[in-house]
């Protein structure tokens, strides 16, 4: 799901499922790397997760909002609250982990 300024309050804030949010940008390497894992992830944990994506280059209004400093920054958000975060390029291992850790 692409994730803008105007989506995210009711896309992520508002969502009783548990969401993950790739904040990335076109010129990162590290997150041009991430994005296929990500989608890998999305697909495989289904309908049990929200899985988006967010260009901080095109929405800084939110991005600045999380203080996203470094990129690219994997956030978790459950109940509309950050509950976990990731910086940088991991192992597709650590973020299923993370999103696992808040499903119960």
């Amino acid at each position: 799901m692409v994730l803008t300024d105007d989506n995210f309050e009711d896309q992520v804030l508002n969502s009783e499922k548990v969401v993950l949010v790739d904040f990335w940008a076109a010129w990162c390497m590290p997150c041009q790397m991430l994005g296929p894992i990500i989608e890998e992830l999305a697909e495989e944990m289904g309908d049990k997760i929200v899985v988006g994506k967010m260009n901080v280059d095109e929405n800084k209004e939110t991005a600045g909002k999380y203080n996203i400093m470094s990129i690219p920054s994997v956030l978790v958000f459950k109940g509309g609250q950050v509950v976990d975060q990731l910086i940088g390029l991991r192992q597709k291992d650590d973020y299923k982990k993370i999103v696992e850790s808040h499903l119960s």
